[in-house]
């Protein structure tokens, strides 16, 4: 099993990333803050004034470490990577099955029926621990296991795709109910994003931005285009096979993350402000805490019930990518989607 690796978040202004050996330096005001050995770190991502060398960039593509620059609040800039990875028959059979429509939508059932799935049990877990008995929690689960049902007779990638949105929407008019406390401060009435424009879609958009990285590293890794998707439409600039995976990571690794962060009261509301043009943004504290917390979600062990081994959070994304690959060139009959219980 391959080891997990920590991502080097830059958050500091100015700061300035060179190679020296083969170490990862990162200065400020020409003052060494941190030095790290480059085989000990999996990504860097650098938010807003964040500068980095060529030779840094090409030791970090030498050492497949993916480089993320972001901006302040989290909106892709843009990413530096090596060489691709992987066999070119494995990406071949993965461009066939994109355009592939009866193929993809195997893949597609499989993907939303994770999502839904995790959704299901994160409103499972709320009102198993604070709305024992919600009628109201109980119909939205029963909608979501009526979904997972519907996806049997999805004809098409675009049936499925509404099947998915429809779940989300039922998902997502519970979310306010899972906040349990800070409920002045933290109020959700709906997903929004670019720009976000609550304190709660702000945090989503933040972490989400954060699993997409790894999930990302993590195709690069086994050697699939992280750009080709199945669910998600080819876009330039859009990682749509990343963000396939990502769906059914959501629930349980990115909102149990920010409900986390909430309720236990870790983030407060005067790390947050809006701006003129009504996007919220996170202070620098803030967001080094969502970031330390991420970490530590990644550190912490669950069994994985397809592999049948317990494994770090963290190493779900490659996992997954893994599993994909496997199913992509018919080592597996099809795609097992994680659930999470």
């Amino acid at each position: 099993m391959k080891k997990l690796l920590n991502t080097l978040f830059v958050t500091t202004q100015g700061a300035y990333l060179n190679k020296e050996g083969e170490c990862v330096i990162i200065s400020v005001e020409r003052i060494v803050k941190l030095r790290l050995p480059i085989h000990t770190i999996s990504g860097i991502i650098c938010f807003g004034n964040v500068m980095a060398s060529p030779p840094l960039m090409a030791l970090c593509a030498e050492n497949n470490v993916l480089i993320s620059f972001l901006s302040e609040n989290s909106r892709f800039f843009a990413r530096v990577h090596g060489h691709h990875s992987g066999n070119v028959l494995l990406r071949r059979q993965h461009y066939r099955i994109a355009d592939d429509e009866k193929a993809s939508l195997k893949i597609v059932r499989n993907i939303i029926t994770g999502k839904i799935s995790n959704e299901r049990a994160v409103l499972h877990r709320y009102a198993r621990d604070h709305a024992p008995g919600s009628v109201e929690v109980e119909q939205a689960m029963k909608y979501l296991e009526n979904s997972i049902a519907r996806l049997d007779a999805a004809s098409s990638v675009d049936s499925a795709r509404g099947i998915e949105g429809d779940s989300a929407r039922i998902y997502f008019s519970l979310f306010d109910n899972l906040i349990v406390s800070q409920k002045e401060d933290f109020k959700f009435e709906g997903r929004n994003k670019r720009p976000p424009l609550d304190n709660v879609n702000a945090m989503l958009s933040f972490v989400y931005t954060l699993l997409a990285h790894d999930v990302e590293s993590a195709l690069e890794a086994v050697g699939l285009d992280p750009c080709v998707g199945f669910l998600h439409c080819d876009r330039p600039g859009r990682p749509g096979l990343a963000l396939d995976i990502m769906e059914e990571l959501r629930p349980f690794f990115a909102d149990r993350l920010v409900l986390s962060l909430i309720n236990l009261q870790r983030v407060k509301a005067k790390g947050f402000r809006k701006t003129e043009s009504g996007a919220v943004l996170m202070d620098d504290a803030t967001r080094k805490e969502v970031l330390v917390a991420y970490q530590e979600r990644k550190k912490e062990e669950i069994f994985h019930p397809f592999i049948e081994e317990k494994i770090s959070f963290g190493m779900i994304p490659y996992v997954q990518a893994l599993l994909l690959a496997r199913c992509i060139r018919r080592d597996i009959e099809s795609y097992p989607p994680f659930f999470w219980k």
